[in-house]
């Protein structure tokens, strides 16, 4: 099978038939074997009456319909589970993704060879205020913290070779930061593409807010886990080890000021104070990190390594 095209949803019962309508339209013109997979992430509207409609006109239409609503990277990781084809296509249902990207995106990842291809919407049609400046924003210390020069990390619209999509996990809020979990799993070869922004036509937004507190928390979490996740101790443990030996410092410099110069008490000096509390929390970091890998050593997971070719076996 040619594609894949993974669509997460939510209230979108309007859009659908017009969306399927020019998907089917794009795959017909460049005749491609295809699916199109898309989630109910617990619409509360018709969205699951439609997909039953369109899948019954169309047998390339499938559906998932989740009980209540869990979130994109939910609903994403449920889609990349089932895809068969050889390259996915990932959209949103809100008709902002214009399905005539497809064709490009896919020859970059089976023509230029990239391992996923990243959409960017150059010009928007979103608010400013609300949207486009703490997009900016975001985008910007994703790019840097993760090293990868992609402009816009939250563009729905991506194309990754099968054989990513079904190396990762996507879970909590982490559907922004697939390129990173991509990096993280070895694949490094990650395109850019600029792609058309349509202004919504149908319904409202589903994001507010805290969708951007949410994602700089989400980074660091992929940021620890993807360098310490499996030596954790390299973190904790160093840090532990510098805050106790300043404790430690603080409080041999007490001691022989203590016994040379006998002038004061040990305990009126507020050092003496910021000693405990280094040694204590150095020790406590410590025995996070200790305990931290004793978890990691013990993982059903610790071995779990992902290979890329074999040869003879």
């Amino acid at each position: 099978m040619d594609l894949s095209i993974v669509i997460p949803l939510f209230n979108e019962d309007e859009s659908l038939p017009e969306l399927c309508a020019w998907i089917e339209k794009v795959m017909h013109e460049n005749n491609y074997s295809y699916e199109v997979i898309m989630i109910d992430d617990g619409s509360t509207d018709e969205s699951w009456n439609v997909i039953e409609q369109l899948r019954a006109k169309n047998a390339c239409i499938k559906g998932i319909k989740f009980q209540r609503n869990y979130g994109k990277s939910a609903a994403l990781n449920e889609g990349f589970k089932a895809a068969q084809g050889d390259v996915i296509i990932t959209m949103d249902a809100d008709m902002q993704d214009s399905p005539d990207e497809i064709p490009e995106l896919r020859r970059m990842i089976v023509e230029d060879g990239f391992d996923m291809v990243s959409g960017w919407k150059k010009k928007r049609y979103d608010n400013t205020l609300t949207k486009n400046i703490p997009s900016k924003l975001f985008n910007a210390a994703a790019r840097g913290m993760s090293k990868i020069p992609l402009h816009d990390f939250n563009c729905g619209l991506k194309s990754y070779k099968k054989k990513v999509i079904k190396s990762i996990e996507v879970y909590g809020e982490m559907h922004r930061y697939v390129p990173v979990l991509a990096k993280w799993s070895g694949f490094r070869k990650i395109g850019e593409k600029v792609v058309e922004h349509r202004a919504r036509k149908y319904g409202v937004t589903k994001f507010g807010w805290s969708r951007f507190v949410n994602g700089f928390l989400d980074l660091m979490t992929i940021f620890f886990v993807g360098k310490f996740g499996k030596r954790p101790m390299h973190f904790f443990g160093l840090w532990g080890s510098i805050v106790f030996f300043i404790g430690a410092c603080i409080w041999i410099y007490l001691g022989i000021a203590k016994f040379a110069f006998d002038a004061y008490k040990m305990t009126d000096r507020p050092l003496f104070y910021v000693g405990i509390i280094s040694l204590v929390i150095g020790t406590q970091l410590f025995l996070t990190g200790f305990i931290g890998e004793m978890i990691s050593r013990n993982s059903s997971e610790r071995n779990a390594y992902l290979i890329e070719e074999k040869a003879g076996l």
